[in-house]
């Protein structure tokens, strides 16, 4: 062992014995895994749950894909790792901004701090997006990787760590709205497990099938299906499996099966005036096509001489609102970094999205499907998941709720067979 335990953003990790493999699965909302157990189709997950360990635990909020993976990766909410949504407004420059730029996140990930340690780790994406942050510090002379599915195709030593990782893995590049973009990262992992061995992967899946589908329906059944049987092969190669999400999914359609849509940029705009305020949709990405860039939580900016009060005043009552918030609410209640907050910030309610201006929003791209979305309160309970059972002190503390980024604490620290 390199050492008898590492600090990092004020919490001490045990090196692990054997590989611990933690997955992100994105979308991952508890109901697929409570429907998968009900029908019998995912046996590996439900014996981890028997044998080892299964709660609810609380997301980071807002409820989107780059907060969280922050969260889980760091072991901190986003008011320390500075990473508060997808997509954000800078206030120096005016422009909108998509978060994902290494210089944009304020704490080191456990994967980095560990390869700093002559650990070998390894973190494999679904999208590039969150590649950069995920290795920001990684240390790669050691045998440590970091690449994305999405660019597999596209890698080298001196950025990853790695070459020729189509050939490594011997699969083709994966579409990039399809399951085998969240297939092959498992694979990819897999494949360091069977021939490098690194001590601890992280492996961050995509949404696209949760988008799409419900659970219970038959293609949402088959990705849990395919996604189990790779956990059982993680098992056979002595690993530690721990499985969590970056956020849940819900349905925001009505019974005719269109959106439920607040346009509040629309709304501010009639009321205010135009240029006013300023709607910013934090679940913003490069790919908007399976949710139109509309989730349950947004932010406003506030232009000229209009006050936050005058904006609560508007939105407050509009149906689907569930909560909003000062910078300084929201910061505190929310845990985010205040000087990335916006003037006010918002979250509809169960079955209601929010979005900028109706004119700007795409949703061409649905095709017939119902809009299942994530971002409000809703979305942020996650599946907290280890595949071997926890130490006393450990399982004592889950009587005061769990986050989502206590995950690699808990696998690393907490179970009973680790560090033996």
């Amino acid at each position: 062992m390199t050492a008898a335990s590492i600090e990092l953003n004020g919490k001490s990790y045990l090196p692990p014995s054997e590989p611990l493999v933690v997955v992100c699965i994105d979308g991952g909302d508890p109901e697929y895994m409570k429907q998968g157990i009900k029908d019998g189709i995912i046996p590996t997950i439900e014996g981890f749950m028997k044998d080892g360990f299964y709660d609810i635990a609380q997301g980071s909020m807002p409820s989107f894909t780059c907060p969280n993976n922050m969260s889980i990766v760091t072991g901190t909410e986003p008011e320390t790792h500075g990473i508060s949504g997808n997509f954000f407004l800078d206030r120096e420059t005016g422009e909108p901004v998509v978060m994902t730029g290494p210089e944009l996140l304020r704490a080191r990930s456990l994967m980095s701090e560990f390869s700093r340690h002559g650990i070998t780790v390894a973190s494999v994406t679904a999208k590039d997006k969150l590649r950069t942050q995920l290795q920001k510090g990684m240390d790669m002379s050691n045998g440590s990787v970091s690449f994305s599915s999405q660019y597999s195709d596209r890698c080298s030593m001196q950025e990853n760590g790695i070459e020729n990782v189509l050939g490594f893995v011997d699969q083709p590049l994966p579409d990039m709205y399809s399951a085998e973009l969240s297939l092959f990262a498992l694979d990819a992992g897999i494949k360091l497990l069977e021939e490098r061995r690194p001590s601890i992967l992280y492996l961050s899946l995509t949404d696209f099938i949760q988008h799409s589908h419900a659970p219970g329906t038959p293609v949402a059944d088959q990705f849990y299906k395919d996604m189990d049987a790779r956990f059982a092969r993680m098992l056979e190669l002595g690993a530690n499996v721990a499985l969590t999400a970056d956020h849940g999914m819900g349905d925001k359609a009505d019974e005719q099966g269109e959106p439920n849509v607040i346009w509040l940029q629309d709304v501010l705009d009639e009321v205010l005036g135009s240029n006013a305020a300023k709607v910013i949709c934090p679940i913003t990405d490069a790919f908007v096509g399976h949710h139109g860039a509309l989730g349950g939580f947004v932010r406003v900016y506030i232009n000229g001489n209009t006050q936050s009060d005058e904006v609560i005043e508007v939105v407050r009552n509009i149906p689907g609102i569930e909560k909003c918030w000062t910078a300084e609410g929201a910061a505190k209640e929310l845990e985010q970094p205040l000087d990335r907050e916006g003037d006010v910030a918002l979250v509809g309610d169960k079955k209601t999205v929010i979005g900028g201006r109706a004119v700007d929003h795409d949703l061409s791209a649905l095709k017939g499907h119902r809009l299942r979305t994530h971002g409000s309160l809703h979305e942020a309970d996650v599946p907290f998941v280890l595949s071997r059972p926890l130490k006393d002190e450990y399982a004592r503390r889950c009587e005061n709720g769990l986050r989502s980024h206590n995950l690699f604490e808990f696998a690393l620290n907490g179970t009973e067979e680790a560090n033996k």
